[in-house]
């Protein structure tokens, strides 16, 4: 199949503002030029994508921006109903045919082409495809136009706001977090829009529709059958003679394919029709498997369906990248959680919760990537895709095949519109219960095939009405061999004859479960019991009566971004900090400012539960001290909710979801990256917290525990403790030897006593190491910041004062306008008199002379930072290979000896002389770490990759808490790595 997306080149105006037909505008009077009442559109995009576009009206995700415009509640669906334009070329032989795709509109649309009118249905989760063979002007240009109506129901906003409005656009097929939620602002042309691929294909005679791949295994996963099973479409009026092949490649190094097996069978496909082929299997022995990320690769497949057609040669192709995993799900006898194994393997799913990339759908593969990524970065295994928002598109899943994310799809249904809510909502779900069934099953075909895709949910906290329900129900049933039971050895070819082929069902390899509060979620039987949603004590994630039970889909906190974002998405009046105010009961309460209030601002303290947790840190100067110290929390929060769960990893949890990860606007509650890409500190404090091997330390029992949720014993291991205090001594060091951690289990080893020692400090740090005794490589590094109980941490106010000196050596490799960077930073203030430390065993002397295990440059791709093995960054890596502009060493001078603490790296535009409120920064950068710590002696290498805008020579900036005297230091390096004075 020949495609061209059609994503360029668009015109839209306001259907009350344009004076001709559809079929005048592709015929007679077409728009030439972006002039009145026509402007520049996005497609994919919607209405209010274009209008801010062409600064029609405000940003909406600008401080109150969104206040400025109107609302579709008010101004009536006629005034968000648009036109869009724009013309292509289309070239057609003989017996050749073409079709004009839509691969989402929101909500109804008529289409002319060529002076010809077609109507389509409504549905904002439905393709269409439009046969315009005999309308296409083969020897010219061809004139679109398509008049987009609005969803049906567009709802208005109530005064007080609400979840999902006044839940009138629960009546329709369509997103419903667009009348605002408790995290977003309603979007005012609910999404009305072309809001996805449109394109035209080419094909011949015969077309290729919706294949449907399933891999089945045997003999332990050394035996792997692929099914596939897909529609023809003879569209000629003579019956077509056809050899149908399928083949599968895998790629190896050097960007070389091996075909991997191959089938080619003649059929005869009767004119004007449609059949279903079914393939013979295609066999693999020992193939690649497919692993979620933290479990192994992610191999995939290239698997392409040919179809050629007698006296016409290749009438269509299609192809897909597949993995050969198998996923099973049950509900755990142990813990009442859901619990899912891949491969035969059980996983402990942690991960978070999606809305979508973007609340105007302004939806890229480059963003896609970016934060799927950042997913992947965070070592989550999965993500959940929230009911009131998308059903995702392919190229989301694609990256999440490519990175290893699970994900959890629901269908168009959330408890707040659809049963629940002020005023009380309509509990019977859309009007048309035949179009979202429609629409359900025309997204399972689009899905599918994604290895990633892990279950179906019906709803967000409700479930579908009963007929609804039950057809997904009996739609989405499993395939008997996908249901979970202990591996059954059945003969070579046995699966089809004996259970019915698998990729006959719609889907038939993943549970569909009918709400995110039943069957394993939650307590299992719709209760309203996920949550909480606000800042918690850290030490209460480790105790056992924080959650009862097994799998929680939905737990959040806090998000605060940095002050450089605050600044770029509020005027000057937005950037004020909350006002602190005593209450009389001694509470303190947080009073943010309008904006803040606007987008959503959550505080971080909890009535009579938990103290301000931006206060233990002191008075709060300014934006940038309270931002900064809102990121110490934000680690410490989100590092605390994972390490909590892992801790009772099988014994009482079988996984946990975060709500939520990222924010579809400028939202200030529940990310770990900003609507412009930066992340915050909780990323890497959930980073750290998921890592498949993970030392940690329980806040609640002050025992240190030793995770290891891989598949493999974990023995011949060490431990290292250290203590820091703010003079810079270590007061204990203790290395444990010879430890065994057994796989899927957390191992409790010691207890850290150094709070119950004599004269313990007030404030005081802990690192803890875990390492290889082998090779001394380190397995796990984990960086605390603790204070005695009932105390603060006020202390380290004063600590800022300190000058502590480092050292930093850099490499920069440059390819094209991608830079990769390694920042080799370390702390070289005076490390402590080794024999002053107590050692359990003699022997860490080999490693260290003090408290210290340091990773050189040379070992630098050696890391622990997941690399992913596909073919793009064995490429670029490839590139940046001898492109390198040498080591670069720079001195930060300080007379002081300490922890370098909650060290910062961001990378900006090298332009010193910029406005204030001017953001500099370069987005997004990927970091192996950031915000990290350092001991006296220690060193750490910190992985920086980015793409650089033309024309902008990028510089990278070090903040740090306590050096050269200064609340904030910045170390300016130019892209070369020399230090800017």
């Amino acid at each position: 199949m020949a495609k061209t997306t059609l994503d360029s080149g668009w015109l839209a105006a306001r259907s009350t503002e344009v004076h001709f037909t559809g079929t005048q505008l592709t015929t007679t009077h077409p728009p030439s030029a972006p002039t009145q009442p026509w402007m520049e559109a996005i497609v994919p995009g919607t209405v209010l994508a274009t209008l801010v576009k062409n600064k029609v009206v405000p940003d909406p995700f600008y401080g109150l921006g969104n206040e400025a415009i109107l609302d579709i509640g008010d101004s009536g669906r006629e005034y968000y109903t648009f036109w869009f334009f724009t013309t292509f070329q289309c070239k057609l032989s003989g017996n050749q045919y073409c079709d004009l795709n839509f691969r989402g509109i929101n909500y109804s649309a008529d289409i002319y082409l060529n002076g010809h009118k077609m109507v389509l249905p409504k549905g904002m989760f439905r393709r269409h495809s439009l046969d315009v063979t005999n309308i296409i002007h083969s020897d010219g240009s061809n004139l679109l136009a398509v008049l987009v109506q609005p969803p049906d129901h567009p709802g208005s906003i109530p005064p007080q706001g609400g979840q999902g409005g006044d839940h009138e656009i629960g009546k329709d097929v369509a997103t419903q977090y667009v009348e605002g939620w408790d995290w977003m602002a309603p979007i005012r042309d609910r999404n009305t829009g072309i809001w996805d691929e449109v394109s035209i294909s080419i094909t011949g005679p015969v077309k290729i529709i919706d294949p449907h791949l399933v891999s089945s295994f045997f003999d332990n996963y050394k035996r792997v059958y692929l099914h596939a099973t897909t529609e023809l479409e003879n569209k000629s009026t003579w019956t077509a003679e056809c050899s149908l092949s399928i083949y599968a490649t895998t790629e190896l190094e050097g960007g070389i394919h091996l075909v991997e097996q191959l089938q080619t069978r003649n059929l005869s496909i009767p004119a004007r029709s449609r059949v279903q082929y079914t393939f013979p299997e295609l066999f693999f022995y020992k193939p690649n498997l497919w692993w979620p990320n933290g479990m192994g690769k992610q191999s995939l497949y290239n698997v392409i369906i040919n179809i050629d057609v007698e006296g016409y040669g290749e009438s269509d192709s299609w192809s897909h990248y597949f993995g050969l995993r198998k996923i099973e799900s049950h509900i755990d006898g142990a813990t009442g959680g859901r619990l899912f194994k891949v491969n035969g393997e059980p996983i402990f799913i942690r991960g978070g919760n999606w809305i979508l990339s973007d609340g105007l759908l302004r939806l890229s593969k480059k963003r896609y990537e970016t934060e799927i990524k950042f997913h992947a970065d965070m070592n989550f295994n999965m993500i959940r895709c929230w009911g009131g928002g998308l059903a995702e598109r392919p190229e989301f899943y694609h990256y999440c095949d490519y990175y290893g994310l699970l994900v959890w799809q629901e269908f168009w249904i959330t408890g707040d519109v659809d049963g629940r809510g002020d005023p009380i909502s309509n509990p019977n779900g859309p009007l048309d219960h035949d179009l979202f069934l429609f629409c359900a099953r025309d997204t399972v075909k689009l899905l599918r095939n994604h290895p990633s895709l892990a279950l179906w949910v019906g709803g967000n906290e409700q479930t579908p009405p009963e007929d609804i329900n039950t057809a997904l129900k009996n739609d989405l049933k499993l395939h008997p061999y996908f249901e979970h039971a202990e591996e059954k050895a059945m003969p070579v070819g046995d699966l089809s004859p004996r259970l019915g082929d698998p990729s006959q069902y719609l889907d038939g390899t993943r549970i569909y479960i009918q709400g995110s509060l039943w069957d394993g979620f939650a307590n299992g039987k719709g209760g309203f019991t996920d949550g909480p949603y606000e800042i918690q004590n850290p030490e209460d994630f480790f105790k056992d009566n924080f959650y009862k039970y097994g799998f929680n889909p939905e737990v959040g906190s806090v998000g605060m971004p940095v002050a450089a974002t605050i600044r770029a998405t509020m005027p000057s009046e937005g950037w004020q900090i909350p006002l602190f105010r005593t209450l009389s009961n001694g509470y303190v309460q947080e009073v943010p400012n309008p904006i803040w209030n606007y987008h959503k601002y959550i505080p971080y303290s909890k009535p009579d539960k938990v103290q301000d947790q931006i206060l233990l840190y002191g008075d709060v100067k300014d934006l940038d001290d309270f931002c900064l110290k809102a990121q110490l929390v934000n680690y410490i929060q989100y590092r605390a909710l994972l390490e909590g769960w892992t801790s009772f990893m099988w014994k009482k949890y079988t996984g946990v979801l975060i709500w939520k990860t990222q924010n579809p606007w400028t939202g200030l509650r529940g990310q770990f990256y900003d609507h412009l890409l930066d992340q915050t500190a909780g990323f890497y404090g959930c980073r750290y917290a998921a890592e498949p091997i993970h030392v940690q330390l329980n806040l609640a029992t002050y025992f240190i525990e030793v995770v290891n949720t891989s598949s493999e014993e974990l023995s011949n291991v060490a431990m290292e403790v250290s203590v820091w205090d703010l003079e810079g001594t270590c007061p204990h060091y203790k290395v444990h030897e010879n430890i065994t951690a057994l796989p899927k289990k957390v191992t409790p080893i010691v207890e850290m006593n150094y709070p119950k020692s004599k004269n313990p400090k007030p404030v005081y740090f802990v690192l803890l190491k875990l390492y290889s005794m082998s090779d001394n490589k380190i397995l796990s590094r984990n960086f605390y910041w603790l204070h005695l109980p009932g105390g603060d941490y006020k202390l380290l106010e004063p600590y800022r004062k300190k000058t502590i000196p480092l050292k930093i050596t850099s490499e920069v490799f440059v390819q094209g306008s991608t830079y990769k960077l390694r920042m080799h930073v370390k702390n070289t203030s005076k490390k402590p008199d080794s024999k002053s430390l107590t050692l359990e065993h003699g022997s860490a002397a080999r490693q260290s002379n003090s408290c210290i295990v340091t990773e050189s440059l040379e070992t630098f791709d050696s890391g622990t930072e997941k690399e992913h093995q596909g073919g793009w960054f064995k490429r670029i890596h490839k590139c940046f290979a001898g492109k390198s502009n040498g080591l670069k060493v720079s001195e930060i001078n300080g007379h002081d000896s300490g922890v370098a603490f909650f060290l910062h790296f961001s990378v900006h535009a090298s332009n010193r002389n910029h406005r204030e409120g001017e953001d500099t920064r370069i987005l997004p950068v990927h970091y192996s770490d950031n915000y990290f710590s350092l001991v006296p002696g220690e060193t750490m290498t910190i992985k920086i990759y980015f793409d650089v805008p033309p024309g902008i020579s990028p510089r990278v900036t070090l903040h740090g808490w306590n050096y050269n005297g200064q609340s904030i230091h910045e170390a300016l390096y130019d892209i070369t790595g020399n230090l800017v004075n």
